[in-house]
């Protein structure tokens, strides 16, 4: 089984790569899926979120208030090494158990779908880095026209990722996103012709 690291900055289009892979037979670890998965409703996870940052994170209906949490945490670099180290242990146990699902189900092709790939030093895990790549300026259009951030938030979530140059340097494959989803289908399936030979 070929594994790829899939990464890209906030706004630059992963999601729609890991879409594309999937619906040619790769089989797809997405982390924000995952961490989504470790603080469902009745979950530890989301005991101990709850417990560590207040009970008013806790919607009525027992779900986790990302907004909220993402409010607290983010502009407060302590607090979210508090988050990450409650949340990334269980995301990592979770990864290897669909990784090892995947490898049993005899998928050609893993696919690791993470945002901070790049931070979080994950780029010796995979044969393959591929990084979906777009200027700042495209992101910032992105997550303000399509996500509806406001410019602040949008910048700042930007500069707590990796450089776009760091990225670039972890890369062992770069698909370009500033054009039409037409070119990028066209790169995504060449890259999967040229790992699969098919």
């Amino acid at each position: 089984m070929k594994t790829i690291g899939l990464t890209g900055g906030i706004g630059a289009g992963k999601s729609t790569v890991s879409r594309l892979l999937a619906s040619w037979g790769a089989a797809v670890v997405d982390a924000d899926l995952l961490a989504r998965e470790v603080v469902e409703p009745g979950s530890e996870g989301l005991a101990e979120v709850v417990a560590a940052f207040g009970q008013d994170l806790q919607r009525p209906d027992g779900s986790l208030d990302r907004e909220a949490l993402g409010a607290r945490v983010f502009p407060d670099p302590e607090a979210l090494q508090r988050l990450n180290g409650l949340l990334h242990p269980r995301i990592g146990r979770l990864t290897l158990e669909r990784m090892a699902e995947a490898e049993a189900a005899g998928a050609p092709v893993l696919v690791h779908d993470v945002a901070l790939l790049v931070e979080n030093g994950l780029a010796g895990s995979y044969e393959t880095v591929v990084v979906v790549d777009v200027p700042p300026q495209v992101q910032l259009d992105r997550l303000v026209r399509l996500r509806g951030m406001t410019e602040d938030d949008a910048r700042a979530r930007i500069a707590r990722q990796a450089t776009r140059e760091q990225r670039l340097a972890a890369a062992t494959d770069v698909l370009r996103n500033d054009g039409t989803r037409e070119e990028l289908e066209a790169q995504v399936r060449a890259l999967w012709e040229r790992l699969t030979g098919t």
